[in-house]
């Protein structure tokens, strides 16, 4: 109860290096290692029996090098609270994938609130350990028992996992946050990006203790509609073509490295290896590796189509994309262009990004600077740039823009994140 408890909870979970706490250390990585903590990092438990136990063991000196209340910078809202008897019980499924590990690292830097945490993963990842704040934590071998007591969990292990266990995560009481297709187009079930359209999911949060189903977009649609509805709410766009440029990292962590892996033997003269993808991926392109359908456009172009329809609520708008894989390591890159119903000039577009939530404009014509996949690898916004007025369409009705964004972090793990965040 002592003001200071929590404060220096969260700094023994944090910090490791202090010689006059190897003794209350000992007792973390006891209670987190031992089988009685089913491998999740949780408050009461550890709490009570670290300051029951080792209360004078903190040296005062711990405090002021190393207070866990951040100012974390949001472009909705600021969570600064780590480790807390008062946050949600969390649960990551998938958490040895490229998104998995994603949603640690924007768990970590936002400082969400949580009280317990759960890492699941395939039985062959069970056992694992992976890192979180400081900490070495035990991966769960994923069971439809995993989600008893969890209010909240994060999916982002495929379509075939999310619909076995999203139901049963829900009917236990969860919220979950689904990064797959699977529940994406379903009626009823909201598809949401919380600067777009958190009003989709106004209905569901965590005080009725009722399980829910939230469903993430597809990085494509969520990168795209970043930039693009704040212009939409000004003109109302009637028609939007896109084509983009997408990373490896939309393919997971095998896709990356198999693309890092065939860079060193095509430069070394040798074969690459295709294992991932039935193309050469280094020093090449090619055509979006998903199913093609008999209307000729693959999935993942039908994704833009259907979903953009279904957040903007506009069954009207008209879209029609190509997406091609290129050798970039991670964030997407995407060429748009649109047509409004009211006129909207190259100034006026370009002052309305400039203040939309999320965005940052990169866009100087002197110098030749707009965005690249290397801005804004690892960042949370979206940049927009090359915006311009479309000479083929008269009267400002056309413009054009190329957009970049990080795929697995605002793309999926990000977005995530800030619904999970609207719950509390």
């Amino acid at each position: 109860g002592h003001p200071l408890s929590l404060s220096l909870f969260t700094v023994c979970v944090c910090v490791c290096s202090s010689s006059s706490s190897s003794t209350a250390m000992a007792s973390v990585s006891s209670l987190l290692d031992s089988p009685s903590s089913s491998s999740t990092i949780g408050f009461s438990s550890f709490h009570s029996s670290l300051f029951a136990s080792h209360h004078g063991a903190f040296s005062s000196s711990l405090y002021p090098s190393a207070s866990p209340w951040r100012n974390v910078s949001s472009s909705r809202r600021v969570v600064t609270m780590g480790l807390t008897e008062h946050g949600p019980s969390l649960a990551i499924v998938g958490v040895t994938g490229a998104v998995g590990q994603e949603f640690l690292n924007v768990l970590a830097q936002r400082d969400f609130p949580y009280r317990s945490l759960k890492l699941l993963a395939s039985k062959r990842s069970a056992g694992k350990h992976v890192p979180f704040q400081e900490r070495e934590c035990k991966v769960e071998e994923l069971t439809e028992e995993s989600f008893q007591g969890v209010d909240i969990a994060l999916f982002s292990a495929g379509g075939s996992i999310s619909k076995a266990f999203g139901p049963l995560a829900v009917a236990q009481g969860s919220i979950v946050v689904d990064n797959s297709s699977a529940f994406r187009m379903d009626d009823g079930i909201p598809l949401v990006i919380p600067e777009v359209n958190l009003d989709a999911m106004h209905h569901i949060n965590l005080s009725n203790k009722q399980g829910a189903l939230i469903a993430n977009p597809n990085c494509s649609t969520i990168i795209c509609l970043m930039a693009v509805t704040p212009l939409y709410r000004h003109a109302k766009v009637r028609r939007m073509v896109v084509s983009t440029y997408q990373a490896a990292s939309g393919g997971g962590a095998a896709a990356m490295a198999e693309l890092g892996q065939q860079t060193r033997e095509v430069l070394e003269g040798k074969p690459p290896t295709c294992n991932i993808f039935k193309h050469q991926y280094a020093f090449n392109l090619f055509s979006h590796n998903s199913s093609v359908m008999p209307n000729g456009y693959n999935e993942e172009e039908m994704k833009l189509v259907k979903e953009t329809r279904k957040i903007w609520n506009d069954p009207y708008v008209r879209v029609t994309a190509t997406c091609i894989r290129v050798p970039v390591m991670r964030a997407h890159a995407e060429s748009i262009n649109l047509q409004f119903e009211k006129p909207m000039d190259e100034n006026t577009a370009r002052d309305i990004l400039s203040k939309a939530e999320g965005v940052v404009v990169i866009d100087d014509r002197s110098s030749n600077n707009f965005p690249t996949p290397l801005d804004v690898s690892t960042k949370d916004y979206v940049a927009v740039g090359r915006i311009r007025c479309d000479l083929s369409q008269g009267g400002n009705y056309g413009l054009d823009i190329f957009v970049c964004g990080d795929q697995i972090r605002k793309g999926a793990a990000l977005n995530a994140v800030q619904i999970a965040e609207e719950l509390l």
